[in-house]
């Protein structure tokens, strides 16, 4: 059953939220009026590193206890436009206490001013920093899932991401799925009318399905252990369970659906929220166990 926190949720975001996306011209004001970037939070700032990195930035989260090897980058969400939120910073707080390792916050670089190319030459910059260190978990929602997923492609085999997490990831920036139309009525936050002409900034002249733009149409072949978690009130899960549907059958791919949750659900302060996080921590911690 959907918890009450869960409901409350949701109709926040109805009442808040929904307008920043319900039609094309409101996508296009929220596309100039971003949301700004969260500080960093006093209680975590002892614990963390700040440099500049390729038009963005590098926030080096150190966790409370140390607890072994291994690495783990985050790509927060916002559409590609807005700022990292503080339910970002919470959700990262606990990951590196939760599972003991580092926390790589890629603040990347944002629309309006930036598009798609800026986003992988930072992914590329990020990458040779921190391949020297070893293996990495790539984490990512909503739009830093695409990049998430993105970059591990564009280095499957290689050894390099010793696993994957996407939350509510947007992995085909077209929304061209004809399984939307019934998910999009019941999703609180997020239309594909609002949703377009942001897609269409990012990718700069490139198609919309172009892979080098929506993962969803890259290679689904070589994928480290995966676990993809999203709400079943979000316009990005019928997208979740086309991934799982087009990758091979000998994939390590693991979807999660949460009835009744909407977006980016991992993230917010529900039961369900509680135990996404839980489970994004014990996947995070079966990839970077030592062989």
């Amino acid at each position: 059953m959907t918890s009450w926190q869960t409901l409350a949720v949701r109709a926040y975001l109805r009442a808040t939220r929904k307008k920043r996306y319900r039609t094309v011209e409101a996508g296009r004001r929220s596309l100039a009026v971003a949301l700004p970037a969260a500080p960093l939070p006093d209680e975590l700032r002892s614990r963390a590193t700040t440099v500049p990195l390729a038009g963005g930035e590098l926030v080096t989260l150190r966790p409370a206890v140390a607890g072994g090897p291994g690495t783990l980058v985050n790509l927060h969400g916002g559409a590609f436009v807005n700022g990292i939120q503080p339910q970002h910073w919470t959700f990262v707080a606990h990951l590196a206490d939760a599972t003991g390792r580092e926390v790589q916050v890629a603040r990347y670089p944002l629309a309006p001013a930036h598009v798609v190319s800026d986003a992988r030459t930072f992914l590329a910059a990020l990458h040779e920093r921190l391949v020297p260190d070893g293996p990495v978990h790539l984490l990512g929602d909503s739009a830093g899932g695409t990049l998430a997923l993105l970059h591990a492609q564009r280095h499957a085999g290689d050894g390099t991401v010793a696993g994957l997490t996407l939350i509510a990831p947007w992995l085909d920036l077209s929304l061209g799925n004809p399984a939307i139309d019934a998910v999009e009525r019941r999703d609180p936050w997020l239309t594909r009318a609002g949703m377009r002409p942001i897609a269409e900034h990012w990718a700069a002249g490139a198609d919309l399905t172009d892979p080098a733009v929506s993962p969803l149409y890259g290679d689904l072949s070589r994928l480290p252990p995966t676990a993809v978690f999203v709400g079943s009130h979000d316009i990005c899960r019928p997208d979740c369970e086309r991934l799982v549907a087009l990758a091979p059958p000998t994939a390590d791919l693991a979807l999660h659906v949460e009835p009744g949750s909407p977006h980016d659900y991992p993230l917010l302060p529900t039961p369900e929220g509680r135990r996404a996080r839980d489970a994004v921590a014990a996947h995070v911690l079966r990839t970077l166990r030592p062989a």
